[in-house]
């Protein structure tokens, strides 16, 4: 898979890998697979309601409520900024961080409404006694394509699992996101000033109405 295509599928891989997980049970996974298991449960009972998949703001609500509990987005926003993060005010970490968080749930609100016939194949994993990070390995299926590998970076905190980064046939989403904002503050002066962007990109999308399919 080329850069320019995992870009692009990494605004949807979240999402996809709460759909249908290919013959697992919560209960014959490890305590690092179970979230992902979990929130495909929640999602894939929406998915039978055709008349919810119409209301974009009840979509990007559920999408949030689901996935903010398996997420780390503080950790995930402090390594998208990198050393942004470390020269960002307490205000700026805050605005970044919430409107980063909406601008992830909204895409993959779109893709619950436009995608489906994806499923989650999980490999096996090595973990020792007492550990607090784990690499999930999973592929998504898709009927007539390759499978895609896609491994999730957990960490263990407070006694719950949460995703911190996601790998796309090897390639880091948070990488990827890294070099697109450090070269957005570059190019438009200021962190604030990407933020600002994203508040108006943000504010733009929600106010539109996806199609929905059947």
């Amino acid at each position: 898979m080329k850069a320019k295509q995992v870009t692009v599928f990494g605004l949807f891989v979240v999402l996809l890998s709460l759909l249908p997980v290919t013959g697992t049970m919560a209960d014959d996974l490890l305590p690092p697979q179970q979230p992902i298991q979990v929130a495909s449960a929640k999602l894939q009972e929406r998915l039978q309601d055709k008349s919810f998949t119409k209301d974009f703001t009840k979509i990007t609500q559920f999408v949030n409520e689901v996935i903010y509990p398996h997420t780390d987005f503080d950790r995930i926003s402090a390594l998208v900024l990198g050393k942004l993060w470390k020269t960002a005010t307490n205000d700026e970490r805050e605005r970044f961080k919430h409107e980063f968080q909406t601008l992830l749930v909204r895409t993959y609100s779109r893709a619950f409404v436009e995608f489906n016939d994806w499923s989650v194949r999980f490999l096996p994993i090595e973990m020792e006694d007492g550990a607090t990070k784990a690499i999930v390995k999973t592929e998504v299926l898709q009927p007539g394509i390759q499978p895609i590998g896609v491994n999730y970076r957990m960490l263990l905190s407070d006694g719950v699992w949460k995703a911190y980064d996601i790998m796309i046939e090897g390639v880091s989403l948070v990488t990827n996101y890294r070099s697109t904002f450090t070269n957005e503050v570059q190019t438009k002066g200021s962190l604030n000033a990407v933020i600002e962007g994203l508040v108006k990109r943000n504010a733009e999308a929600l106010a539109e109405k996806p199609a929905a399919h059947s």
